[in-house]
């Protein structure tokens, strides 16, 4: 219960965290994207913001035998840039681009009952179900 309880916790923090910095607006990122336009670089700092939290405790818990709620911190074991990563990052590119939404602050926008990240949400989450047919 403990574990699901912190996740819990988590989620909402780092919704809170998204909807504080703007970055559950796609304006906002369309904005960061458009480079040659009105240029927003906020994200960076967004971005810079939770690479100075992480990294420190990354590094601390990568090295630790045991942690307080889990028996061990699992690392990816892929190392390799193959076909399946680079289509994931095209369509995940074009779709940032495009409407603005990535997972996380499309599920932060669904507490604001936007109909659009409802949208874009329930297309993820098919996406999801049908990547599963295709690799079999």
């Amino acid at each position: 219960m403990s574990r699901k309880i912190l996740t819990l916790m988590s989620g909402i923090i780092f919704g809170l965290g998204l909807t504080i910095s703007s970055m559950t607006n796609p304006e906002k990122i369309k904005s960061f994207l458009d480079i040659f336009g009105i240029w927003d670089p906020s994200l960076i700092f967004v971005m810079g913001g939770g690479i100075l939290v992480t990294a420190p405790l990354f590094h601390f818990l990568k090295n630790k035998d045991h942690l307080i709620l889990f028996s061990k911190f699992d690392l990816p074991i892929k190392n390799k840039v193959d076909m399946p990563l680079i289509m994931g990052a095209i369509l995940f590119g074009i779709g940032w681009g495009a409407v603005g939404f990535c997972p996380g602050p499309a599920i932060s926008s669904i507490a604001f009952l936007n109909p659009f990240a409802l949208t874009f949400v329930t297309s993820m989450i098919v996406g999801f179900y049908f990547i599963e047919i295709i690799k079999k």
